[in-house]
């Protein structure tokens, strides 16, 4: 496969600037003036790469590294081995991720797949839509007509902004994306393949079963990001929000007139039935499902597959189905597991006698 790599490698840090940026304590002075110019996990790291250990089970790699510079905790510090500038922090893991986001601040944010600045040829911008300077439109990519686009932004390969859609600045729309019935801020990243603003799932409870008009929009708030093949669908008559920062991981439906706060976290496969409230700060675990109207507080968490069919206090960890708070949901599994033990050793019984 050859050693191609998708990422440029940077001119690097010493290691003095990185004790700055972390500011991690170095051991010794010797080493201040190596360049790190690379990350990696402790087993595979070479002279010129920063690694990291917060863990145990990673002493014995770390014991081997050829790392150039480790990022640890003060107990882990007798097993490195001689020659590594040894960085000491009690947040090993938070202070790696400051130095890989210095090192690839590419990396961040998608760019143009076909790394070229304007409008490409092949892409169709209607006459009336509004585009800032600095904007980029890939190949295949339509912009409707009165749709606005922010400097700086990147709208990739085969996406689709429809009529009078609004997209902020230094935004980033992935490839085959499609956005209707939307207003986004500044700061945006939405990933490959997500559908946001087509109408939700309503029809009226009778035999006739008549689709319930949807005539209200999706707005998405500054430095929100929306993993790949995302669906939000627009509100029926009010707006479907997606709060400031609040951040989205993939394949998960957000339904109409849904209301995320800001800063919440959605993990992959969950869903958002209509009209489900996130107040700031929720998080919920992967594949979480929640029936319609339901409220899940301030701080709140989930675990993941979750099945919710009531509100969640602000604060409170709930998990399981139905879910309910955690440490009424743990004794409900000690006790099924204790009784599926006690079965067993009934059906066991029952056998050693026959």
């Amino acid at each position: 496969m050859g050693n191609r790599r998708f990422f440029n490698r940077p001119a690097g840090l010493t290691i003095a600037e990185i004790a700055a940026l972390t500011h991690a304590e170095p051991i010794g002075t010797a080493a201040m003036s190596r360049v790190i110019d690379g990350v990696a996990p402790v087993d595979l790291a070479g002279p010129s790469d920063l690694g990291f250990i917060d863990a145990n089970k990673f002493v014995d790699a770390l014991t081997k590294t050829r790392a150039g510079a480790c990022l640890m905790p003060k107990r882990f510090v007798e097993h490195a081995p001689k020659g590594l500038a040894v960085l000491l922090t009690e947040t090993p893991y938070r202070a790696f991720v400051a130095v890989h986001r210095q090192l690839y601040p590419q990396s961040l944010r998608p760019a143009s797949l076909f790394e070229t600045d304007g409008i490409a040829e092949g892409a169709t911008v209607h006459p009336t839509a509004r585009l800032e300077g600095d904007v980029t439109v890939d190949p295949g990519a339509v912009i409707g007509p009165r749709a606005e686009i922010g400097a700086g932004s990147v709208i990739a390969a085969n996406a689709v902004i429809g009529p009078d859609v609004t997209i902020g600045r230094d935004c980033r729309i992935g490839a085959t994306t499609s956005i209707t019935h939307t207003l986004i801020g500044d700061r945006v990243i939405i990933h490959p393949g997500c559908r946001i603003g087509q109408d939700g799932f309503g029809y009226t409870e009778d035999a006739a079963q008549q689709k319930i008009p949807q005539t209200g929009r999706v707005i998405i708030q500054n430095d929100v990001e929306i993993g790949a093949n995302v669906t939000i669908d627009r509100g029926g008559i009010r707006d479907t929000v997606i709060g400031e920062a609040s951040k989205i991981d993939n394949l998960c439906q957000i339904g109409h007139n849904c209301q995320i706060g800001r800063h919440c976290v959605v993990v992959a496969l969950s869903g958002l039935s209509g009209s489900v409230t996130l107040e700031d700060y929720a998080l919920l675990g992967g594949a979480v499902g929640l029936a319609p109207h339901l409220t899940v507080g301030k701080g709140a968490r989930l675990a993941a597959r979750s099945g919710v069919i009531s509100d969640i206090p602000a604060g409170e960890t709930w998990g399981g189905y139905p879910a309910r708070p955690r440490i009424q949901w743990m004794r409900k599994e000690a006790a099924l597991a204790r009784l599926a033990g006690a079965g067993d050793k009934n059906r066991k019984r029952a056998k050693d006698s026959d």
